[in-house]
């Protein structure tokens, strides 16, 4: 079997009181003087991470900028940026859920290249692939803090949330993956019951759209069926035992491993039937404050399956057994349909819409919506006209309404 492979340095830190046994361990081994935590307001001033971070640490502590807005908008990522600049940082510590994992990771783009941030950001010429500038400048060590599981965590593109363009600023470095990342049980269990309905719903609608991927090499394999198998038992569980900690970890290793099984071959925006669409729950969550990434995905996930009028029968049957739904004499659509069922069990225990109209979303915008789906660079990357884009967006749009 021929293959290809990627690893990356990192240190993985787990469990109870992680960071007080492990964060200035992993600041001295970066070299790191000047650690700067970056969170959101909430984290800063209704948890006790920031000060048991700044504890941890002592005089390595940089100082913190709690503004990071929902979404990771740019005003916010600048503003970060000037601050780490002023206290001197040699070091970021992302403190909080997606959108500051995200956020942190151009904060140090910003730090480092001299470039302006619209000239270095992927580009979308007219009539020609988009396509992600290069960024060669050395960036400042990343640690990732989560108090939310997400996909994010271990990555190394990012998107910010600009209202003057029509576009996420999206950039790409390996360079902003982190160097240490902390799953720590009381970090996790600071975020609030619905938040962690949202991001266990994100992580679990993906990994059932990554069952449906054939031919995977075995370290892909491997990771892909372990993430899946965590987020499968720990889905329904979170319904009754939200307070659990061991579930939120879960999740947090079940994103890390499917992101470990993208690097080693897993193609994470898929646009095939059981994958959702990753370009219009992002236009959702982008465009809409009051609508999460979770619920942004579990409102069209059934919805795409049912459509969908090419539907590879060994997907078909991967899905449904993953799923428990899977029996004997299933035709390839029965099998789709049956999974789509029970998506939509699923998403209404855990008090996830399944449907748009759930997000109070108003009918005559779905074109709108349908149309801020060109300019994403992991689903669209300039492969298909932004003709071909918007009637498929609006289709689906239409059915999940």
């Amino acid at each position: 079997m021929s293959f290809r492979a990627a690893g990356y340095s990192w240190r993985l830190y787990c469990g109870s009181k992680a960071i007080e046994s492990g964060l200035l361990e992993a600041v001295a081994r970066a070299g790191a003087k000047r650690a700067f935590v970056i969170c959101s307001p909430s984290v800063n001033r209704r948890t006790d991470v920031v000060h048991r971070i700044a504890a941890a640490l002592g005089d390595r502590y940089a100082g913190v900028y709690d503004g990071i807005e929902k979404d990771s908008t740019f005003a916010s990522v600048v503003a970060a940026k000037e601050a780490a600049q002023t206290a001197n940082a040699d070091l970021l510590i992302a403190a909080g859920g997606g959108s500051v994992v995200v956020a942190v990771r151009a904060v140090a783009i910003f730090m480092a290249e001299a470039g302006d941030p619209f000239e270095i950001m992927t580009q979308y010429p007219e009539g020609k692939p988009a396509y992600s500038p290069r960024l060669m400048a050395a960036k400042p060590p990343i640690i990732n803090i989560p108090t939310t599981p997400n996909s994010a965590v271990n990555r190394a593109g990012t998107g910010l949330k600009n209202p003057d363009l029509d576009q996420r600023m999206e950039y790409f470095d390996p360079k902003i993956r982190p160097q240490a990342i902390f799953f720590d049980e009381d970090a996790l269990m600071t975020a609030p019951p619905e938040l962690i309905r949202s991001t266990a719903t994100t992580v679990f609608a993906g990994l059932v759209g990554n069952m449906a991927q054939d031919g995977l090499n075995p370290l892909a394999l491997a990771d892909r069926d372990h993430a899946f198998r965590l987020a499968h038992k720990a889905y329904p569980r979170l319904v009754d035992e939200l307070d659990e900690p061991s579930l939120r970890i879960d999740f947090c290793l079940a994103a890390f491993l499917r992101n470990r099984a993208e690097d080693d071959g897993i193609g994470r925006f898929r646009s095939d039937a059981f994958s959702g669409d990753y370009a219009i729950s992002t236009a959702l969550h982008v465009r809409y404050p009051h609508v999460g990434q979770g619920e942004s995905t579990s409102v069209v996930h059934s919805a795409k399956i049912r459509i969908s009028e090419k539907i590879d029968a060994a997907a078909a049957r991967r899905v449904a057994e993953a799923l428990d739904v899977w029996h004997g004499n299933m035709e390839t659509r029965q099998a789709a349909l049956a999974v789509a069922e029970r998506l939509d069990d699923l998403y209404t225990q855990m008090k996830m819409p399944t449907q748009l109209r759930q997000l109070d979303i108003p009918r005559e915008d779905l074109v709108n919506i349908a149309k801020e789906t060109v300019k994403n660079f992991n689903a669209n990357a300039g492969a298909r006209s932004a003709e071909d884009r918007i009637s498929d967006s609006l289709r689906l749009l239409e059915a999940a309404y």
